[in-house]
């Protein structure tokens, strides 16, 4: 390869993560990667190791009518919003002791913050959707 050439594909790799950190649905959408193990998002979703997450934001927290919760998440007593999905998403053994997710936080606020404009964009289906 000539040196314009390798030039070209440095600026070509490099660009990309500045494009998806401009973008934070691409952003979001990566950072779920790390939850796609369990959860799902999107037409179709549907519970498996976790809940789906369509509709996450506004729903109460341990009501998803398709996963079986732990005692402690159906007992939180709340409704998912920004705020303590966030903090969830940190440290969900603080937010939700005796929950039965194995997952240790989140550290990166950047990610945390595209991983909820993800999710927004995953509203629950609509009623007439679901028939």
């Amino acid at each position: 390869m000539t040196s314009r050439v390798l030039l070209a594909c440095l600026a070509l790799s490099l660009a990309a993560p500045a494009a998806q950190a401009a973008d934070p649905l691409a952003a979001g959408r990566a950072a779920f990667q790390r939850c796609a193990n369990c959860h799902q998002v999107g037409p179709g979703a549907r519970s498996h190791f976790g809940p789906q997450l369509n509709g996450i934001l506004g729903r109460r927290a341990g009501a998803a009518p398709d996963f079986d919760y732990s005692p402690a998440l159906r007992k939180a007593g709340f409704t998912w919003n920004d705020k303590n999905l966030a903090a969830f998403l940190r440290d969900p053994d603080a937010v939700v002791p005796g929950n039965k997710m194995r997952f240790w936080g989140l550290r990166s606020e950047r990610q945390i913050a595209d991983l909820l404009a993800y999710l927004r964009a995953h509203p629950a289906p609509a009623a007439s959707a679901r028939r």
